[in-house]
């Protein structure tokens, strides 16, 4: 055997695994394309909905042409009836992703009226045993899925005609009336694929009911843990409308400004300055996780945080001062690679402070008290690429950092203040 038979043989194991792969991706594929057939123009709800009216109306497409084909290999004329209502009901029921193009609505409403009337003929032609007119009580559950909550009286309206339409046929279709006489086998056979059918679409309807549920709280809460401290989300949850209001006898807050950031903008553009200022916080977001301190907010290109809110803790003032020190530093590194001239001012305080929650639309965690109104100060007051901090600070960060003393400046709106820069770390 030559090299290149080897490696034909040793090329068929790696092909033949791979096909089964293949043909799921081919079949996702297909699916896929069924499901986005005439959604084009709708916005993303929307679309999600009539992607699922999409891959049911398919379904039922499918499983009436199979069952067309079983009637039909039957062999028995007297279920040509049945054959020929089935195909229609599919051939029907194949239009509703071209009825999109006139509203959201059109092919939900086709497919109701393809299954209601097709549930009217089987009963008639089998009798009220042979299990169609169970299949209304699909109705309870699925316009809910295919035409949303929000239209509450549409809904109402076909769940009503449903089960008016279920006890018409019921009374009216006897076994006695049946256009087609089949045996008890027959009616058996006939009464439990249609349980088997109602119970699996109710499930389904009430699992993606669910599903979404579960997805739009999942969202919620990302959207609430995006902003507000995880401590104060699990707040809310346990008390909803709570006011949340906390006092802390020791906490440290930080300012940081991106210093002649407005002139630069200017030069700038409006794509590379959002992109800058766009990695710029997202440097700063990564620097609050890894030293566990709360991002508050921002203000164009100003960046708050605080440390020992909303949850205590005893190294408050160091966990703080080491992530001002990675902000000048990332800041520096920044400005290298994409060759901008670029340097941040910093100011930290600490001491006393409230925070809690403010707004009722778009709210927001915030804090309070004399040492914020000291950093922001400090911060305006401090050079590009340094950190200003209070007494407190300096007296708290003496022994494991290095600080410069710049000795007493005018605070506005505090006075004269004792100052010092902090360095780095010893």
């Amino acid at each position: 055997m030559t090299i290149s038979d080897r490696q034909k043989e040793n090329a068929r194991p790696a092909t033949f695994a791979a096909w089964p792969r293949r043909a799921f991706e081919g079949f996702r594929g297909f699916i896929r394309g069924i499901a986005n057939l005439g959604i084009e123009g709708y916005p993303p709800d929307i679309r999600r909905r009539l992607k699922i009216v999409n891959v049911f109306s398919a379904l039922v497409v499918v499983t009436t042409c199979i069952y067309a084909a079983q009637l039909w290999a039957s062999g028995v004329k007297e279920m040509q009836p049945a054959v020929y209502i089935n195909l229609a009901v599919a051939l029907i029921v194949a239009l509703v992703p071209f009825m999109h193009r006139y509203n959201e609505i059109a092919g939900g409403l086709l497919l109701v009226v393809a299954e209601f009337s097709a549930l009217i003929a089987f009963t008639a032609f089998f009798g009220r045993m042979g299990g169609a007119p169970l299949q209304y009580v699909i109705a309870a559950a699925a316009p809910f899925v295919i035409f949303e909550a929000r239209r509450f009286w549409l809904i109402l309206t076909i769940v009503s005609l449903a089960l008016i339409l279920h006890l018409f046929v019921w009374f009216t279709f006897p076994m006695e009336a049946a256009q087609f006489r089949a045996d008890d086998k027959t009616i058996n056979s006939l009464y439990v694929q249609a349980a088997v059918t109602t119970f699996g679409l109710i499930a389904a309807c009430v699992y993606y009911a669910f599903s979404l549920f579960e997805r739009a709280k999942a969202e919620t809460e990302t959207v609430l843990r995006n902003v507000l401290p995880d401590s104060v989300v699990e707040r809310l949850k346990e008390s909803p409308g709570e006011t949340i209001a906390d006092g802390f006898s020791e906490a440290s807050v930080m300012f940081a400004d991106i210093t002649g950031f407005v002139s630069m903008a200017r030069s700038l553009g409006p794509d590379r300055t959002v992109a800058l200022l766009n990695r710029l916080v997202i440097a700063f977001d990564e620097l609050a996780d890894r030293h566990g301190v709360e991002k508050i907010k921002t203000i164009g290109d100003a960046y708050m945080v605080a440390s020992g809110v909303p949850i205590p803790r005893r190294d408050h003032v160091e966990a703080l001062a080491s992530m001002g020190l990675d902000m000048v530093a990332a800041v520096q590194r920044i400005s290298t690679e994409e060759s901008i001239a670029i340097s941040v001012r910093v100011g930290m305080a600490s001491g006393p402070m409230m925070a809690g929650i403010i707004g009722k639309n778009k709210f927001s965690y915030d804090v309070w008290g004399d040492p914020v109104n000291l950093a922001s100060r400090l911060e305006q007051s401090s050079t590009p690429g340094s950190i200003a901090i209070c007494p407190t600070c300096a007296q708290s960060l003496d022994k494991i950092f290095i600080l410069e003393p710049r000795g007493t400046i005018e605070i506005k709106g505090v006075g004269p203040q004792q100052s010092w820069y902090l360095v780095g770390r010893k």
